[in-house]
């Protein structure tokens, strides 16, 4: 990585201490342009839209079949849906989010005692992107490598209380990668092509796993600032285990309307991400989502991102390249490339794929 990503650009303050504090007004830095606040919750409450739901118990053996239909519908749609009877063990998800809850009930100086930094943001993080003197989100994270095997986070990143949480963590990790491995045989197969197709661009066994628990305190105007700005997620899929208490995702339809969505109870809500729309050559599009804060109650969520193998060119499969449909992006660009962009500069809505189909983010980031 470059210079610019071996530390914070500037002291870091953890969001959740600035909440218990008992301030009234939030500090400047945390408050976001007019354009970017969050409308008020009314204006999509009203409207009926809804995020699609994929029943993932409904097909049985034939996985190109009805669900593959269900998940090309929801890809083309959305770009969202939310999966139920996925197989991941009810209980697992809640010992998950209950651990993680417990690291962030601990004292400031335990749970300090893991501050990340911008070279590999495992640990314990309050900001994305390096760019000194930026608008910063209303949260708190933790952020670990689950897989492969040769880039997991050694045990020092790892919190040792509550002591449940690595064994229940990587339990968890493994299960929703399985998860992760049955949607990618579903999206090749909606797609016309062999459902192995996808895992196998992306790297096969090797693809990558990392696993961030979000922290988002009360906040005392949650109409001026966000959790977590609009962006679309850079790898292959994410799959979240929200709130079950407090909504705040919210998703960007094509109107350019915001959609708050109500999480179902024991499911998870899947996200295609940037390598989704560069290797299906704009097929399925990466959507914007973000993040909005309560007044009132506090929220944690736990997001999964299934990433390609860092060193895998991605580019369009030649399958769905004709000359009615070219290749739209520039050039195969690696992971490890293309999340630079991110690292440096946090989320920024869907520039980072927008630079791709014109010139590369290497060069517009020297």
């Amino acid at each position: 990585m470059a210079d610019c990503m071996q530390e914070w650009p500037e002291p870091v303050v953890r969001v959740q201490a600035l909440a218990d504090s008992g301030l009234e007004a939030i500090p400047r830095c945390y408050v976001k342009p007019p354009c970017d606040r969050p409308a008020p919750e009314a204006d999509d409450a009203s409207s009926g839209a809804s995020i699609p739901v994929v029943d993932l118990g409904n097909g049985g053996d034939d996985e190109g079949g009805q669900l593959a239909e269900a998940v090309a519908a929801a890809c083309r749609g959305w770009g969202f849906f939310q999966v139920v009877n996925h197989g991941v063990r009810p209980e697992l998800m809640r010992a998950a989010r209950e651990a993680w809850h417990g690291f962030f009930r601990l004292p400031l100086q335990e749970k300090q005692k893991y501050a990340n930094s911008p070279r590999t943001y495992e640990g314990y993080g309050s900001r994305l992107g390096v760019e000194k003197g930026a608008i910063l989100d209303w949260g708190d994270y933790y952020f670990l490598v689950l897989s492969p095997d040769a880039a997991k986070s050694p045990a020092k990143y790892w919190p040792a209380n509550p002591g449940i949480c690595k064994e229940v963590s990587e339990e968890y990790g493994r299960e929703v990668i399985k998860l992760c491995e049955r949607l990618m045989r579903l999206l090749s197969a909606s797609l016309g092509l062999d459902e192995t197709r996808f895992q196998e661009a992306f790297g096969g066994a090797d693809c990558g796993a990392g696993l961030r628990a979000n922290y988002y305190p009360r906040c005392p105007q949650p109409d001026l600032t966000l959790g977590l700005s609009a962006h679309s997620d850079p790898g292959i899929l994410t799959v979240l285990l929200a709130d079950d208490h407090v909504r705040g995702l919210q998703v960007r339809r094509r109107d350019g309307h915001w959609v708050t969505v109500q999480p179902l109870p024991d499911a998870f809500i899947v996200n295609v991400g940037d390598q989704i729309e560069i290797l299906s050559n704009s097929m399925y599009k990466s959507v914007e989502h973000r993040v909005i804060v309560n007044a009132e109650e506090e929220r944690i969520s736990l997001a999964l991102f299934y990433n390609p193998r860092g060193d895998v060119p991605v580019a369009p499969a030649p399958e769905l390249v004709t000359p009615e449909r070219p290749s739209l992006y520039y050039r195969p660009m690696t992971f490890d490339e293309y999340r630079v962009y991110v690292r440096k500069n946090g989320p920024k809505g869907k520039a980072q794929l927008e630079a791709l189909k014109g010139q590369s983010i290497t060069q517009n980031n020297e």
